[in-house]
């Protein structure tokens, strides 16, 4: 139950005046979360803070108007010039002070409106973007006219939102001002100390600060106001973090002895010597089944590093202690790599396995279960459907979910519940900034694999423009015509996957129009048979390039593939750009990425692509990245899983983080049930943050 409390603060904003049945669309459509099927309520509009100001402290005279600066003028309305009736010329406003004239310029008005608005002769504050034209000053669209009597009553440092079609800033600052009036006194749930130390603001004082700034939001990480919000934020999910692992590892297991009996078959079977960090990894999963803990581990590579062999000798390890091991993977394309990179290695050492995606069905699909469930099926690989309805284990002793942030922590949560005290070993590919890390993965343990398998060779990484795709085109003809196999990833237009599609289909027909039959096509809308097909033509050689949507970002495997155009690179997030090369430099063959974009590049763009020039090593990409996008949506947050902050920046909190994870760390230790004074308003604080599984964990244990 959510204290009485906070019940003003999860109010609908329907109880707002002048928010009604018509607008609250849009109010939900600007503010609201998905975990109350998305109806906006008080706190996520407090929530939403500005993310820049309107300063009209400056007031100037009409002759000392800064050219390209926002300025405030008290003028005098000399005379309105409405264009001809049917013209598509601005309206203008001719206005005077002591020093000289101006105009105010409106395109498409109403001429009523602006009558009343300006009246000629009247005094009026006007506040807008100066710009000098033809000797003379003009605001295009001021953002303020007011009398005199309503600009003393106007505050000079205006609130800036982020705003939706059909909400205006100062609208949305209207309804938080409202909002803040139905903010409780709650109590303190921080330490008295650290908020002296920090010289943090209370809660409700440091949401009035942030919504009424005085100055410009430049740093906001010195804000005092900002940093105590971000900090709330923090701890609320660190302590959620902490009491996940804790109620995980509070369910002791049986140990889980590996006897090496398959393992060493499978080290006979390959073609090569695992590397160190392989190894370690491998005894670090060989301890984690021996102790009576579970296992909550993450194998942290990157793209090539070979996490794929460690996923197997991990499943072996588990079969080998009696028990079953499940290999779960976010797509059917990427379930069946696993498969196929398994099977020869799970024959070599006499292991039994099977493969479970929505795919297989009627009398197959009801066999693989009925052995699985009686013990036969030793390694299960598949989708999410792993997870789902009537999959039932005889003894599912270790879970690998693959490209774990493709899952949150209720699906990690729902598919160890197959088992008693499961162990997991999750895995990504994408090499994830420390600070992401901590703010994500903080119930796990980590290992990392820090170097590439034996024989693989650096990718060159080249740019080119779009205007010379005449010369790239001739280029991959000739490397086609000397054996080369090539991927060609169409541009990413906008979050749409069907014009992403479109653009795709029309790349397709027109290499296939300058290269002939040996083009192929492979998106995220075909079916799962003809997707393969793509595939296989491709790796089989019948096909010598592949294009594709961002569908091949993950794990797909093609040795002999050594070129990679990407085009319109500039589109991408620097995490992705990554994912999408590591697809080449797979064999031993020498390899090559060429970023193609559109020019003229914005200095983002052109700074993602110059890294991406520079280096090859993930981990170093991936924390640029975090500076480039401020932290915003690394990664892909909203489609990623990844939690993305509403108060926290993570590229300017990480100090608060580091402190957050080891505040969550002791308190737990001193009041695991959270029943000290303290530890009931941090119940609050989950609360208030939407942490409420961390609340029911309590309860729970």
């Amino acid at each position: 139950m959510r204290p009485e409390i906070l019940t003003p603060l999860f109010a609908g904003l329907k109880g707002l005046p002048g928010i009604g049945p018509k607008t609250a669309p849009l109010w939900n459509r600007l503010v609201a979360t998905d975990v109350v099927g998305g109806e906006a309520r008080i706190v996520d509009l407090l929530f939403h803070l500005p993310v820049a100001v309107i300063d009209r402290r400056r007031t100037v005279k009409i002759g000392e108007a800064p050219d390209g600066e926002i300025a405030t003028l008290l003028v005098t309305i000399a005379e309105h010039r409405a264009p001809p009736r049917g013209s598509r010329a601005p309206y203008r406003i001719v206005a005077w002070d002591d020093t000289g004239d101006m105009t105010l310029v409106y395109f498409s008005p109403r001429a009523d409106w602006l009558t009343k608005l300006l009246p000629e002769g009247e005094k009026r504050w006007v506040s807008g973007r100066i710009e000098w034209f033809n000797r003379a000053p003009q605001i295009v669209h001021p953002d303020l006219v007011a009398t005199e009597a309503e600009f003393a009553g106007l505050p000079l440092v205006e609130p800036v939102y982020p705003q939706t079609e059909g909400l205006s800033s100062r609208q949305i600052a209207k309804q938080v001002a409202r909002a803040l009036e139905r903010l409780p006194h709650l109590p303190e749930w921080q330490d008295a100390d650290w908020l002296a130390k920090r010289r943090f603001p209370d809660f409700a004082a440091a949401l009035v600060a942030v919504h009424h700034p005085d100055g410009p939001l430049d740093d906001t990480a010195d804000d005092p106001a900002r940093a105590r919000l971000a900090y709330d934020e923090l701890l609320a999910q660190q302590l959620t973090l902490a009491l996940v692992r804790a109620n995980a590892k509070r369910a002791t297991k049986t140990p889980r002895i590996a006897t090496g009996l398959l393992t060493e078959k499978i080290r006979d079977a390959l073609p090569f010597e695992p590397t160190a960090s392989q190894e370690a990894a491998i005894a670090d999963v060989r301890a984690d089944l021996a102790s009576s803990e579970r296992m909550l581990r993450l194998l942290q590579g990157d793209v090539g590093a070979g996490k794929t062999l460690v996923a197997i000798m991990a499943a072996a390890m588990a079969v080998e202690a009696g028990g079953q091991a499940a290999i779960m993977a976010p797509t059917d394309l990427l379930a069946r790599q696993h498969a196929r990179s398994l099977a020869p290695l799970a024959e070599a050492a006499g292991i039994d396995w099977a493969i479970l995606t929505g795919r297989e069905k009627g009398a197959a699909r009801e066999r693989i279960l009925e052995r699985l469930a009686s013990g036969e099926v030793k390694i299960l690989i598949g989708t999410h459907a792993l997870f789902q309805g009537p999959v039932a284990f005889a003894d599912l002793a270790l879970a690998i979910v693959d490209e774990q942030h493709r899952f949150g922590v209720h699906q990690r949560l729902a598919l160890t519940a197959k088992g008693s005290a499961t162990d997991l070993l999750v895995m990504t590919a994408t090499p994830i900034p420390r600070t992401l890390m901590m703010s994500f993965f903080g119930d796990l343990d980590v290992s990392r694999l820090t170097e590439k398998p034996a024989g693989r060779r650096p990718i060159a990484t080249r740019l080119a423009s779009a205007e010379r795709m005449g010369e790239i085109v001739d280029g991959l003809a000739r490397a086609i015509a000397s054996g080369a196999k090539v991927y060609w990833v169409s541009p990413l237009v906008e979050e749409s996957e069907a014009i992403d599609l479109a653009a795709a289909e029309a790349r397709f027909e027109d290499l296939t129009r300058a290269l002939g039959p040996v083009v192929g096509l492979v998106h995220g809308r075909m079916k799962a048979e003809d997707k393969d097909r793509a595939m296989r033509a491709f790796q089989e050689g019948e096909t010598r390039l592949l294009v594709a949507t961002t569908v091949i970002e993950v794990g797909v495997d093609v040795p002999d593939a050594t070129i990679m155009v990407i085009e319109h690179a500039e589109r991408f997030g620097l995490a992705q750009l990554h994912q999408l090369r590591g697809r080449v430099g797979r064999g031993s063959e020498a390899s090559s990425c060429l970023l193609v974009y559109k020019g003229p590049l914005g200095e983002t763009a052109k700074a993602r692509l110059e890294i991406m020039r520079a280096t090859e090593d993930g981990f170093l990409i991936a924390e640029e990245d975090l500076k480039l996008r401020g932290g915003g949506d690394v990664l892909g947050t909203r489609q990623s899983g990844l939690p993305g902050f509403r108060l926290a920046r993570l590229d300017l909190h990480a100090d608060l983080l580091e402190t957050a994870r080891d505040d969550a760390r002791l308190v737990l230790a001193r009041d695991p049930d959270l029943t000290t004074p303290r530890g009931q308003a941090l119940r609050m604080l989950l609360h208030l943050f939407d942490q409420d599984q961390g609340v029911r964990l309590i309860k729970a244990g």
